[in-house]
């Protein structure tokens, strides 16, 4: 794994922009930093604006690169969070599984998705801080069921602090673009596809000017 920035497509197959929203403190930076680096940051301070980490996989022989923007969750920058919508090709929504109005907030993040996105973004959803059980507000089939009910693409609770599933739900992230990205190619191609088979966007790369670092922390 991997959180250079830099853009040697030697080092990779394909890529693929993912945005990691969510409330302040719910512990997407912690999250993504446990994932690309596996350790656990104790010292981390809110992030300001977003922050730019790569983080890559092998799936059938091919190098995956999710250029992934880890975004703060404060009200003021919204505005600000909304600008990266636009041509993601997936977007990580996080709650904590001790908050719950984090997880009510999960509604308000999912409709500024889909109004603000392309129409064909994929969405998952990930309860972290599930080494709090004792304090748990949450339960898991009750985000089961929103994900279910809001057809989203994948749900798993995540810990950062202990490591559980963090690696997981990038690969899993990859995995669907992966597969999407392969049907696009066969629809590029001319072959057949399901009637039911959604539209795929191709991967997306980051220019330059794009690749500058904000900010940094746990939030």
């Amino acid at each position: 794994m991997s959180n250079d920035g830099d853009d040697d497509t030697s080092k990779y197959d394909l890529s693929f922009k993912m945005i990691v929203i969510g409330d302040a403190g719910v512990g997407k930076s912690c999250l993504t930093g446990r994932a690309i680096k596996d350790r656990y940051e104790t010292d981390y301070s809110p992030t300001v604006g977003f922050e730019f980490l790569s983080f890559t996989t092998k799936i059938d022989n091919k190098v995956i690169k999710l250029q992934i923007w880890d975004t703060c969750g404060q009200e003021a920058y919204r505005s600000l969070i909304t600008n990266f919508y636009r041509n993601a090709s997936l977007a990580m929504m996080v709650y904590s599984i001790d908050n719950r109005e984090s997880f009510t907030h999960i509604n308000q993040w999912l409709k500024e998705i889909r109004i603000q996105s392309n129409p064909d973004v994929k969405i998952i959803l990930i309860g972290n801080k599930k080494d709090l059980e004792e304090q748990r507000m949450v339960k898991y089939e009750e985000a089961k069921k929103f994900k279910d009910e809001n057809q989203l693409l994948y749900f798993e609770e995540t810990s950062a602090k202990t490591g559980i599933n963090t690696k997981e739900v990038f690969i899993e992230a990859a995995k669907i673009l992966y597969e999407e990205h392969k049907r696009y190619k066969m629809r590029a191609g001319g072959a057949r596809l399901p009637e039911d088979a959604p539209n795929v966007p191709a991967p997306t790369k980051l220019n330059k000017a794009d690749q500058n670092r904000t900010g940094g922390g746990c939030c």
